[in-house]
């Protein structure tokens, strides 16, 4: 900071000197006429020494952004000659640019990062991407000051050798222009009078030129890319979208609804993982898993406690009919009567734009598609755990048909992983009565969160019966006559743990292999790689949801399928990238725990400045009425401002909640908007207006404030 203050009063100084001691009178036109005979003079008795002091005299101008660079310019022409001066002047002006440039990212880059660094995150992808592009645009046209340039690229991210080697390239022409009529300075009449409309607009044309030199980068890139492959004369399809989970699905709606022609392929059941194994059958066994919690906890409520009477086959017959009921909402025929041409079957991709689909009999038909979308989802990681295979273990995606016709709850269950799915699963069985075991590798459990969220979801497993094993390492699966065991290594020592079914949830992989990504030589390290706009190696292959990433969200499937289809259907017209900005997530264990944005934990990673606000729902009254008064509401905004950079909140509906702060955020709203909105008493959404209230009290100017004491005081005389 000594340093930055130093060189910041530093630059103070030179600037001052500069105007005090009348420099841009001496930098004008006007003045470099009537001195040009003394100059010459100077020139010819000590030609280094004049050309070394102009140059140096022109980089500290450059650099300090004074006016007068033209003048100078024109100067270098009248003095030095054509090609003598662009020499100097193009190296002059191009060194003091990136002192300038250089300057501006020493003293202001981490500040305005630091500041709106949410905010710019777009700007400085592109800025990565394509930075020297648009720098040589800027640079071509004179109609953009250069000084302002210097300074705004020195707060992105942009390399500062290439900001060098494109500005010497890019203000080239410029130069020559001003070089070339400053050999001519006398007949100049004024600085305005160089340009030409004819010329502005050249210089404006050769502007376009990186634009247009990208997209011809971009179509030989395409060109390499389809190399080697032919494609046909025409297509089946607009679109063929494979798998019908949620990406699918809303990949194939906007297809239809837009009057595409388009084939969704599925192998298995529509709506994919989320509806059949996943997200639908997991709340419904959740909620079950409540009530009967509430009937122990009764007195809590003022009622007798009681034992809750249930038969499990029933509950799991529950949840298939929970399943069901939303079965229509993605089904086959519902689909079809969208406009969509539905195929039950196997994809495979045998070039870029065909697909082979093999039907349940073994019979195949091929389907060429101008753009294809990969939405095929994630099935369960299975770690190499030895003796895993011939163990009784169970996932996500199985239980519910293994634990289908069991009259009863497995009596002991391991869980293996304290993620969301782990810990909802475990929460659910123990409150319907199986002693269930979470072996958690880390040290916390949701270690996504920060650790007070960890803490009080830990709290609310043990309190539901739950045994947690933390920093607990499982080692192999073993059977024998007493049954099956896991042993784990557990503070150095190896311990076993029986049980009748082992849950593995360590969680999801990406499915890659047996549909022909190989063969096409598409990126399949984790995920399918895509870019901002959801394409793969090849352009018109587009990938989406779990098998895409980054998030293994139904709801970020789903906005990346708006994207995905929308690139692909008019993506010669207009392009979309995908929006992560404002991604919510929410595990539904008791206390539920919802966030979106940045925790405490990844700011503190980034470096984002941040304070916390924080309201505890047991100062909520509608939380009081309920006895639900565990949580809290934690807010994340830049030091005294009342922007909100992150969510957490942890308690009953916080999921309902959190929709508040993901729309603000969304629509940059602060704190302060949600404080002035009128919320109904009292109702669990009062907590999100409290906590803004806690932030505005925490801000309140206590200067002000004082003098308007002393007001009140003067009128009561």
């Amino acid at each position: 900071m000594k340093n930055k203050l130093l060189l910041l009063t530093l630059i103070i100084v030179l600037i001052s000197a500069f105007f005090l001691s009348g420099g841009q009178s001496l930098l004008t036109l006007d003045t470099l006429k009537s001195s040009l005979d003394t100059f010459h003079g100077w020139r010819d008795s000590h030609p280094v020494l004049v050309s070394g002091g102009f140059f140096i005299l022109y980089v500290l101008v450059t650099a300090l952004s004074l006016p007068g660079a033209a003048a100078m310019t024109l100067a270098g022409g009248a003095l030095f000659g054509l090609l003598w001066g662009l020499v100097l002047i193009s190296f002059a002006s191009t060194i003091g640019a990136t002192l300038a440039f250089l300057v501006s990212r020493y003293l202001l880059h981490d500040w305005v990062q630091t500041r709106f660094g949410d905010r710019l995150k777009a700007l400085n992808r592109g800025v990565e991407k394509d930075g020297a592009f648009y720098l040589f645009t800027l640079r071509l046209v004179p109609l953009f000051p250069f000084f302002l340039i210097n300074l705004l690229m020195g707060l992105t991210p942009i390399r500062a050798r290439t900001f060098y080697w494109v500005s010497q390239v890019g203000m080239l022409a410029g130069t020559l222009v001003y070089v070339n009529a400053g050999t001519q300075l006398g007949q100049i009449e004024s600085l305005s009078g160089i340009f030409s409309t004819d010329l502005i607009l050249s210089f404006a044309l050769l502007g376009v030129f990186p634009l247009i030199a990208r997209k011809l980068v971009r179509g030989v890139q395409k060109r390499r890319v389809y190399a080697g492959w032919t494609r046909p004369d025409r297509y089946d399809r607009n679109l063929i979208v494979v798998g019908a989970g949620a990406g699918g699905l809303v990949s194939a709606y906007i297809a239809a609804a837009v009057k595409a022609k388009v084939t969704l392929i599925e192998a298995n059941r529509m709506g994919g993982d989320c509806l059949n194994t996943g997200c639908v059958p997991s709340k419904a066994l959740l909620r079950s898993a409540r009530l009967a919690a509430d009937i122990r906890n009764a007195p809590s409520l003022g009622l007798e406690a009681g034992e809750p009477a249930f038969s499990f086959r029933q509950i799991m017959a529950r949840v298939r009919a929970v399943v069901a009921s939303v079965e229509p909402h993605d089904s086959v025929e519902r689909y079809s009567g969208l406009g969509v041409d539905v195929v039950q079957g196997y994809a495979t991709l045998v070039d870029p734009w065909t697909v082979e689909v093999r039907d349940v009999a073994g019979a195949t038909k091929r389907l060429t598609g101008r753009s294809i979308v990969l939405a095929t989802g994630a099935g369960p990681t299975i770690p190499p755990l030895p003796g895993l295979e011939q163990a009784s273990y169970v996932t996500s995606d199985t239980l519910w048909d293994r634990f289908a016709e069991l009259d009863t709850p497995p009596e002991r269950l391991v869980v293996l992983g304290g993620g969301p799915i782990g810990c909802e699963l475990a929460q659910a069985f123990a409150r319907l009565g199986s002693r269930v075991t979470v072996v958690q590798r880390a040290e916390r459990v949701l270690p996504r969160e920060d650790d007070d969220v960890s803490a009080l979801a830990l709290k609310g497993l043990e309190n539901s019966g739950v045994e947690v094993l933390l920093n607990t390492r499982a080692v192999r699966c073993e059977q024998d006559s007493g049954g099956e065991t896991l042993v784990v290594e557990r503070e150095g020592s190896e311990q076993p743990l029986a049980f009748d079914y082992l849950i593995v949830a360590v969680g999801r992989s990406a499915r890659l292999s047996g549909y022909g990504l190989e063969q096409l030589g598409i990126d399949t390290t984790q995920t399918i790689t895509t870019n901002e706009f959801q394409e793969t190696r090849f352009p018109h292959i587009y990938a989406v949801g779990d098998v895409a990433g980054p998030y293994q969200f139904t709801h970020v499937a789903a906005h990346q399928a708006w994207s995905a289809a929308v690139n692909a259907l008019f993506g010669n017209l207009k392009r979309f990238a995908t929006d992560y900005r404002v991604i919510p997530r929410t595990t539904f264990i008791d206390p539920e725990v919802a966030a979106v944005g940045l925790t405490e934990r990844e700011a503190l990673e980034q470096g984002v400045r941040y304070e916390v606000t924080r309201f505890e729902l047991a100062e909520l009254d509608r939380a009081l009425t309920e006895s639900r008064a565990e949580g809290f509401v934690k807010v994340l905004t830049p030091p005294g401002k009342d922007r909100i950079l992150g969510v957490t909140i942890v308690g009953e509906h916080a999921g309902e909640l959190l929709a508040e702060f993901v729309l603000a955020m969304k629509h940059n709203l602060g704190l302060n908007k949600i404080l002035g909105t009128i919320h109904a008493y009292p109702t669990w959404t009062e907590a999100n207006k409290y906590a803004a209230g806690e932030w505005k009290r925490a801000h309140a100017p206590g200067t002000v404030l004082k003098w308007i004491e002393r007001y009140h005081d003067w009128r009561r005389g």
